[in-house]
């Protein structure tokens, strides 16, 4: 238990070690399908200097009313995404599914909740967000992501708990949320939407930078990965970096990571090399130019150390 602690609580612990590379931006929405947008946060470690805009949020506009994809890092990034919503539509605000409980993601999400939108999550969410950790993690980014995360800001639960695929059907669109984890986290969601073919992909995928492993079954997310290019989905959003148009490619650009990863380092742990030996003459030079390899590497690399001593397989 204190492992995995320690483990959820490291995209923290990288924030407090990074060096913001941005300043202060905001959300703009812009097209990524008929009637379906996003909003793209930096290449970044969450900083009071970028109010935790780091991930990406998407929505899709129906004669019904909004869905929503995840709900960025502080309430004051979702105040400014819900009027970017409001500009493009004057539908309601239905739903918003969180595709997983990681603070980049959801402390936006009080202001949807406020603004009537049913919340939704795999079930798994629960555990963390019910969790010390939790509570520990929102105390700590008061303080180092103020003022955009304040004593104001709050954990919201979600309104409807799922652990089974399930179908939102709203103004004529299905909406197809697969759980796919555990693999980035426990509680990972995806959301299909094949009139649109397209894929809200969560932090399953990670395009155009170095994916943060964290806590993650490195060997079910590649599972995951499999089961999401058997999706024929013409565009996917990820949870970080740009609208993919080449959806195999990237899809494949991060499971070839996290492979490289378990590999390299299930070598050195079958053979008892020290990690500093085998970080140090691993041929990364397939992934050190992407943005954030600096920053998240070195613990990803580790944590898969770890893991692997664990459970060579």
């Amino acid at each position: 238990m204190l492992m995995f602690k320690a483990l959820r609580a490291l995209p923290f612990v990288m924030a407090l070690l990074g060096t913001a590379v941005s300043s202060a931006q905001s959300p703009q929405a812009v097209p990524v399908a008929p009637g379906a947008y996003m909003v793209q946060g930096v290449s970044a470690l969450g900083s009071s200097a970028n109010r935790n805009f780091i991930s990406n949020a998407a929505f899709v506009v129906t004669p019904e009313g909004v869905l929503l994809v995840d709900a960025l890092g502080s309430p004051a990034l979702a105040r400014e995404l819900l009027a970017e919503i409001r500009r493009i539509t004057p539908a309601p605000l239905r739903y918003v599914v969180v595709t997983h409980y990681h603070a980049d993601h959801i402390y936006g999400l009080q202001v949807f909740k406020d603004a009537g939108a049913t919340i939704v999550a795999h079930r798994d969410g629960a555990l963390y967000l019910n969790s010390d950790t939790a509570r520990l993690r929102l105390d700590a980014s008061r303080e180092e992501l103020a003022p955009a995360v304040d004593a104001s800001t709050r954990l919201v639960e979600a309104d409807r708990w799922i652990d089974a695929p399930t179908t939102l059907h709203l103004g004529g669109l299905d909406f197809v949320l697969q759980p796919a984890g555990p693999a980035h986290t426990a509680e990972d969601l995806v959301v299909w939407v094949p009139q649109l073919k397209l894929l809200l992909a969560g932090d399953l995928v990670f395009r155009g930078r170095v994916p943060f492993v964290g806590q993650a079954d490195s060997g079910r997310w590649i599972a995951a990965l499999d089961t999401l290019l058997a999706f024929d989905a013409q565009t996917i959003v990820p949870g970080h970096g740009p609208v993919s148009r080449s959806a195999r490619a990237d899809l494949e650009l991060t499971r070839d990571y996290l492979v490289f990863l378990r590999k390299s380092m299930g070598e050195a742990a079958r053979n008892m090399d020290p990690f500093e030996d085998a970080y140090a003459r691993t041929d990364w030079s397939r992934f050190d130019k992407l943005p954030l390899f600096n920053a998240a590497n070195r613990i990803n690399a580790y944590n898969t150390y770890l893991l692997m001593e664990r459970s060579p397989k």
